[in-house]
């Protein structure tokens, strides 16, 4: 069973950083787009980062503040989200693209993704 769960989300003051992991289990997250997602309250979900074997891409809002990385060995994408500012409240959710042969096109888009996590809620304070 291809499962996603995400972690490490909390509160901290404009500035602050936090560590979001996310855990894949049921298959190698390795050889899949992996991208993480935020939707705040009365907003639509925006694509944040993506990691792929080939690279990374990040939403315009977030360069240079946030870094997507993997951990192959555990399985596990994390997001170093340094710099926060208030408009980054949201509840963060990471998704693949789950199909035969893998995925290598990662488009910050939520309608291509089909496996989700559950989220994990971000809150920075001013």
């Amino acid at each position: 069973q291809v499962q996603l769960v995400e972690s490490g989300g909390g509160s901290v003051q404009t500035g602050g950083s936090l560590r979001l992991s996310c855990a894949a289990s049921g298959y190698t997250a390795s050889n899949y787009c992996m991208t993480w997602f935020r939707q705040a309250p009365g907003n639509e979900r925006e694509g944040v980062a993506a990691i792929w074997r080939g690279g990374t891409d990040y939403a315009d809002s977030v360069k240079g503040r946030f870094t997507v990385s993997r951990d192959n060995a555990k399985n596990t994408v994390y997001l170093q989200m340094n710099s926060l500012k208030p408009e980054d409240t949201a509840m963060y959710y990471c998704a693949t693209i789950y199909r035969a042969g893998g995925s290598w096109f990662c488009p910050l888009v939520q309608s291509r993704y089909n496996v989700w996590g559950q989220g994990t809620q971000v809150t920075v304070s001013s």
